[in-house]
């Protein structure tokens, strides 16, 4: 296992992998094995985890999966070309190898019980899911040599609240619609409102990077009850609670779960990718739709401008 780039991620990867990471690679930092990945001998690994800035991802994958090599690569994988994630699909499909883009919160333990929750009809019809994601992470944004640009904190956060609309209640069948795009202290937008209204369910999503604590809702209101999400386990404790219904009206039944634990996604992930390597696919289908739904409000941003 080779892990490029050293920073923030890469250094969490680093440590989840442990001793199946046979180099690393960074142009700058001064711990690195390697300063380029064509550098580290072929045949010393068959897998990579790709922990870079957005511009490098695209190249470097392409390279990775043309000699054949695993890849995950950190979230977002996202191209004002879509042909260019058309053709990293295709040379992972040519070579049998994994391309894989790394969405961690999916495997949140209550995100992954809402899913459940959903799958078992015991909420009914859904009619309306509300997310809020927000840190306070703008300074750092700010001062960073190359994160406050493009959308800013839309296709940071906003990537892991489409990842989630997929894998919890599939696509929608409308094209999102932009409500809020502020830049309160940095460069590019550091608070953002859009949603898919007309879509069944509703989803209404909002990002900050102006909440000084950590701070992660989401609110599932459909027709037996409802569900609701308080808090990732990364800054728990974190709790999850599931109302059932009284009609007319009244007071429901109630059940809720809280965790107090370390962030359990970073592992679950990377034996998640682990397993895919047995038999490689690729998620890079959800990277196109989101991709897609990053280029029309880039463009419809542009247009305002």
């Amino acid at each position: 296992m080779v892990v490029a780039g050293l920073g923030v991620q890469g250094r969490k990867r680093l440590a989840i992998a442990g001793a199946d990471v046979v180099a690393t690679v960074d142009p700058v930092s001064p711990e690195a094995g390697y300063r380029r990945i064509e550098d580290v001998p072929v045949g010393d690994y068959d897998a990579a985890l790709v922990c870079t800035p957005d511009d490098a991802k695209i190249t470097l994958v392409r390279y990775l999966l043309a000699l054949g090599k695993h890849v995950l690569v950190e979230k977002p994988l996202i191209s004002e070309s879509e042909g260019e994630l058309l053709e990293l699909k295709a040379i992972a499909m040519k070579n049998r190898v994994v391309c894989y883009t790394a969405y961690n919160h999916r495997f949140e333990p209550h995100i992954l019980r809402l899913k459940r929750a959903l799958d078992s009809g015991v909420l009914g019809r859904v009619y309306i899911a509300k997310f809020f994601y927000g840190n306070g992470t703008a300074r750092d944004v700010r001062n960073s040599a190359w994160r406050d640009k493009g959308m800013g904190v839309f296709p940071d956060l906003g990537s892991h609240l489409l990842d989630w609309t997929l894998f919890l209640f599939g696509q929608p069948s409308v094209e999102a619609e932009v409500w809020r795009s502020s830049r309160f202290e940095n460069k590019a937008c550091d608070h953002f409102q859009f949603g898919f209204r007309g879509s069944s369910p509703e989803l209404e999503f909002e990002m900050t990077l102006l909440s000084w604590r950590n701070t992660f809702r989401c609110d599932v209101y459909a027709e037996k009850g409802s569900a609701h999400i308080e808090c990732l386990c990364k800054w728990g404790p974190s709790t999850f609670t599931l109302r059932r219904r009284v009609l007319p009206s009244g007071r429901p039944d109630e059940e809720t779960e809280t965790l107090r634990c370390p962030d359990p996604t970073w592992k679950a992930e990377y034996d998640h990718f682990l397993g895919l390597c047995e038999a490689p696919s690729t998620n890079i289908d959800n990277d196109i739709w989101i991709n897609r739904v990053f280029n029309t409000v880039r463009l419809s941003q542009r247009t305002k401008e």
